[in-house]
Order: structure tokens, then sequence, then C-alpha cells
């Protein structure tokens, strides 16, 4: 597969619609869900934006934590889970093929 972090980080920022829904929907309070979810897609969409080379992407995600100073953990976690996803997305061909769909999800619609 030679896709791009930008295309990869495209799917995946559709795919978070699915988590805001089942967040929504849970009757706990899901404050810190929403704090991390809001983290994983400002990265999503600055990975968009940078379009970095696939073989540095993982150095990228790293600056973006050290630029994240006293909130670095947040972003890390975040981080660390894209990274996961990126290669999840190159190993398996049902995930990468599930994210070109959009990533269908009931969870992903609204009530």
């Amino acid at each position: 597969m030679d896709a791009r972090p930008r295309d990869i980080c495209a799917e995946l920022l559709a795919a978070l619609d699915a988590s805001e829904g089942r967040r929504r929907r849970r009757k706990r309070d899901t404050t810190p869900d929403a704090i991390g979810l809001a983290i994983k897609r400002d990265l999503l969409e600055r990975a968009i934006a940078a379009d970095p080379e696939p073989d540095g992407f993982e150095a990228w995600l790293h600056e973006q934590c050290l630029a994240a100073g006293g909130s670095e953990g947040g972003v890390r976690a975040m981080a660390l889970s894209i990274f996961e996803e990126w290669r999840l997305a190159h190993d398996a061909d049902a995930f990468r093929e599930w994210l070109a769909r959009g990533a269908p999800s009931d969870d992903a619609r609204s009530e």
C-alpha cells in the first residue's frame, strides 16, 4: 500500500464520527472521552495539513508530542493510537478497506 499519512488520517477522521456517536449515548460523564477525541481530531487534522512523508510519520507524531509541552500525556496517548492505526491500515487489508469505505458504523448515526 502506498497511502500517505494524509490519506489514512483523513479516513481515520471520518471514523471518529462513530466514536462520537458512542460517546454521546453513554450514560456516564464522558468529558474525558470528549477531551481525548478532540486531541485525536486535532492531531489528525494537523497530519492532513502537514502531509508528512510516510517514513517520517512516526517522527512527525513525536514532534507533536514534544510541542505539546505540559499537555504531552494526552497528546502522546492519541499519537500512539494514531500510529497504531496507521500501521494497522498497512498490515490489515480488511481494516484499510473499512476505512476506505468511510468506516461505516451504526454508532456513527445520530439519535
